[in-house]
């Protein structure tokens, strides 16, 4: 039992040292449930490191009722001792699991329920305090849905013969009587006697703010703010209605007055607003982005009087006066226009055929893209096709130094109304393809912008990486070169090193130049702050797919072979450990990004080499395991099938570099998966 608990507190302490803000609090239980001699250490330890400000702000999601045996099971033994400083520490624990989402009031009503009939009374007082903090920094509906729970777990510790648990009951129930209002209460409060009702009132009285009455047929709220006469006499009546409550009088009025609309409205709107979601989510379909084409007269008569004849007789011009002046009036009548979205292709079109893009006047190519940008930046939507003819003419606007700022400007906000997937698809092509090697050098120079602006969430990274590689590095241009080494060092601020392993066989010069500017751009991650957003809803399906998990992943089950498998059970020990680093090789040849498919037979083969004779080949398959784990991310929980558990009996072993071996390798599985799915292993090992 001591070799076990050694371990399990050493295997520990890379987790809370490293920072992290996934602490296995499972493996805290297990040794003060399993450690019986001094374990005052131990536990207030463990009960500090829980209540780090890292875990504060973390949101680790952890089985409530295993959760609240910190609380049930150390405790107790604790307060027995009258020790402040534990009690405390596990009362900010409790607080602090609330507040990140790992305890809820539905999961712990059975626990508190055990807790409030515990033999000491300052474990049923400060179990009672922390279900107040827990109400009080609950939203109203649930504290609506559980009331009925609690409010009777309260009314039996108003009988409790300690004035400290009674004090606690008192503070729970006005709690929730601030939160949800009188009316919930109105049945278990005629149970008390005058003297505890006057107490409550008090203590609601004394509270601050308003209180909230809830009726069987609508709410009435008070408030603090600036409130008509009529809505302040409202507000005084309800506290008397709560007070008269309280003294065993039935409330007068209130009800009938909303008794017609309230809550029959409201559901009706919640009704109503569910169904006009559920609506629009069925009837998205794909968006045509190719334009058909149009000719002038058509587009003429399709305007009619929406812009004057005069207006678009100047547009052709052969003057650039005239059509400098025709595009000044032109956008002074597009910005007076009341109902934009009904003519924003046309309007676009018209741009796109006169003056058009084959114009040379700088001041008339200007004043063209802020009309576009005008009309993108304000209509309620912008039809991508809208962007698809426009894009090949800004593109080669961006290359004009001219025109660049204008130019970018528009594709941005192009961005926000379509999102930067879209355009950076079909600026691909256009910039490959371009004769103008500034079309391309300037263009990378705005997806570097873009990148910074919008993030990574809504880019197939794929293909973004792969045009670097086989575009952007390898153009004759120095200038195309230095830009898309921007890009990739922007892509490093959102993805981290991992992008490296997709840029392996880019030539030395180059790597290093990469390196430069990754230290330009460090890793950020969830914590980088995007400048911009984007508009279009159909955009936002595209979120979840893309982000920091979005860098491909290779499938390797090709490579994972009969014989590969086999050589992994081979007597030979040469042959097994030749297996394993065939293993690692295939790691390395993906970018370390693997796919699940096809590695759960591989999983079963590597378990199997834990439990070799020759210890170094259990430290290289450990190692191995880590690799893979790292590799696949998430899903290896699915493709692992129980080898965390065989990984933790390694810690047992006497050799040190065995046990600083697979705490390396628990460290990578935590990185990859999240703590919830390794907390139940944990305590079933040291239980």
């Amino acid at each position: 039992m001591e070799n076990l608990s050694g371990s399990v507190v050493h295997s520990t302490l890379p987790f809370l040292q490293h920072g992290q803000h996934k602490i296995p609090i499972d493996m805290g239980m297990g040794l003060s449930l399993s450690i019986l001699q001094p374990t005052h250490i131990y536990k207030l330890f463990f009960v500090e490191s829980i209540a780090s400000s890292d875990v504060r702000a973390s949101g680790i999601g952890l089985s409530s009722t295993k959760a609240f045996w910190v609380f049930e099971i150390t405790c107790p033994e604790k307060l027995k001792e009258k020790k402040p400083t534990l009690a405390e520490s596990l009362t900010q624990t409790l607080q602090a699991m609330h507040k990140a989402g790992c305890l809820n009031l539905a999961d712990i009503v059975e626990d508190v329920k055990t807790a409030v009939k515990n033999k000491v009374p300052l474990v049923r007082s400060l179990t009672l305090n922390w279900v107040t903090f827990c109400i009080e920094t609950s939203n109203k509906a649930v504290v609506l849905k559980l009331h009925k729970d609690y409010v009777p777990i309260c009314m039996e510790c108003l009988n409790d013969g300690t004035p400290e648990v009674r004090d606690a009951a008192f503070s729970a129930l006005a709690a929730i009587a601030k939160l949800v209002g009188m009316r919930p209460l109105e049945r278990s409060l005629e149970k008390l006697d005058d003297v505890r009702r006057k107490k409550l009132a008090e203590m609601i009285g004394n509270s601050g703010g308003g209180v909230t009455t809830s009726t069987s047929s609508g709410s009435v709220q008070t408030s603090m703010g600036n409130i008509s006469g009529h809505e302040s006499s409202d507000s005084s009546f309800v506290k008397k209605s709560a007070a008269s409550m309280l003294s065993g009088k039935k409330p007068v009025q209130a009800a009938p007055a909303n008794k017609k609309g309230g809550p029959v409205k409201s559901g009706g709107n919640k009704k109503s607003d569910g169904g006009g979601q559920i609506k629009v989510s069925k009837s998205v379909e794909p968006e045509d982005v190719e334009p058909a084409d149009m000719s002038l007269e058509e587009i003429e008569s399709r305007l009619g009087s929406l812009i004057q004849a005069d207006t678009i007789s100047q547009l052709k011009s052969t003057a650039w006066k005239e059509r400098l002046e025709a595009i000044g009036s032109l956008k002074q009548q597009v910005e007076g226009v009341q109902d934009l979205n009904q003519s924003v292709e046309i309007l676009i079109r018209l741009l796109c055929t006169v003056p058009g893009w084959n114009e040379k006047n700088v001041q008339v190519q200007q004043q063209v893209i802020e009309v576009i940008n005008y009309i993108a930046s304000t209509a309620a939507k912008f039809p991508k096709k809208c962007v698809v003819l426009c894009l090949h003419g800004i593109s080669e606007r961006v290359a004009d130094i001219k025109t660049r700022a204008h130019a970018m400007k528009c594709l941005t906000t192009f961005s926000e109304a379509v999102g930067p997937e879209f355009i950076f698809e079909r600026l691909y092509k256009i910039m490959k393809e371009h004769k103008n090697p500034k079309v391309l050098s300037e263009g990378i120079l705005w997806m570097v912008s873009a990148v910074e602006d919008f993030g990574v969430s809504h880019l197939k990274l794929k293909d973004l990486i792969d045009f670097c590689k086989d575009t952007g590095l390898q153009s004759s241009a120095a200038a195309t070169r230095n830009a898309t080494i921007k890009l990739i060092g922007a892509l490093h601020k959102f993805v981290g090193p991992d992008i490296k392993g997709f840029l392996t066989d880019v030539k030395p010069a180059l790597l290093s130049a990469l390196d430069a500017e990754y230290e330009k751009n460090p890793y950020e991650g969830a914590s980088a702050v995007t400048k911009k957003t984007v508009r279009a809803s159909e955009s936002m399906s595209s979120v979840s797919a893309g982000g920091l998990d979005s860098l491909p992943r290779e499938d390797i089950s090709g490579k994972i072979t009969p014989v590969l498998l086999k050589s992994l059970e081979s007597p030979d020990w040469k042959v097994r450990l030749e297996s394993i680093e065939t293993v690692n090789k295939i790691l390395e040849e993906s970018n370390k990004r693997i796919q699940p498919t096809g590695t759960v037979e591989l999983f079963g083969a590597l378990r199997a080499r834990l439990y070799d004779s020759n210890k170094n080949l259990v430290m290289a398959t450990l190692t191995t395991v880590g690799g893979v784990a790292s590799a696949m991310g998430p899903a290896v929980e699915k493709s692992s099938k129980g080898i965390l558990s065989d990984i933790l009996k390694c810690l047992g072993d006497n050799k040190k570099h065995m046990r600083e071996c697979t705490l390396t390798t628990l460290d990578a599985w935590l990185a990859a998966v999240h703590l919830d799915k390794m907390v139940s292993v944990y305590y079933i090992f040291i239980c």
